[in-house]
């Protein structure tokens, strides 16, 4: 599936197989729009797959973070402006899962990785202009990261993301990429 998407910010170093992708950071890509710091970068890796108003992605991201802000995980994105990028990123010193919201403006929500952070699952769903966001250990149990509503207008790309601003070097693995209807599963039903 990875095959139908095209990148935006394409890395030097990457491979497709059938197994998945695997990619080296550039030095200093990152997703970005002022808040706190003052700049906007939308210089990270995104691989972006089309997608419908409705769907269900879900992506299992591997690597190993040691540098601050290394990040890897699962971006929606309609343009430079309208985005959610969700995964692991390294900040004071451990690898916190999180995400960052920019409906113009970033956010940014973090917290403790529950279990392994160098292998987890990430699974977006929207419909009828919510996403939900769940994080996972082990593809099975899905507790929700995040709920919030998100623009509909434009077309959509779904797909992996990775950056690593203060570095290059960053090997990542992402694997088991689905893209399928909009589950219908309860909020709180965790499967």
């Amino acid at each position: 599936m990875f095959a139908a998407g095209r990148w935006l910010n394409e890395p030097a170093e990457w491979r497709g197989d059938a197994e998945g992708l695997a990619v080296v950071t550039d030095h200093g890509g990152d997703f970005w729009r002022e808040t706190h710091y003052g700049f906007t970068r939308d210089s990270g890796h995104f691989l972006g797959i089309p997608a419908p108003a409705a769907f269900t992605a879900t992506l299992r991201v591997q690597a190993r973070y040691e540098q601050l802000y290394d990040q890897v995980g699962l971006m929606l994105r309609r343009d430079a402006a309208t985005w959610l990028k969700a995964g692991v990123e390294w900040s004071d010193g451990e690898a916190l899962l999180g995400s960052v919201l920019t409906l113009g403006r970033s956010d940014w929500a973090t917290g403790p990785c529950r279990g392994d952070p160098t292998d987890v699952w990430l699974r977006l769903t929207l419909s009828a202009g919510v996403l939900r966001l769940q994080a996972s250990g082990d593809g099975r149990h899905w507790p929700l990261l995040r709920l919030c509503p998100f623009p509909l207008e434009g077309p959509l790309l779904v797909g992996p993301m990775c950056c690593s601003p203060e570095r290059a070097g960053l090997r990542v693995r992402f694997s088991a990429f689905s893209l399928g209807p909009a589950t219908d599963k309860a909020l709180h039903d965790l499967s």
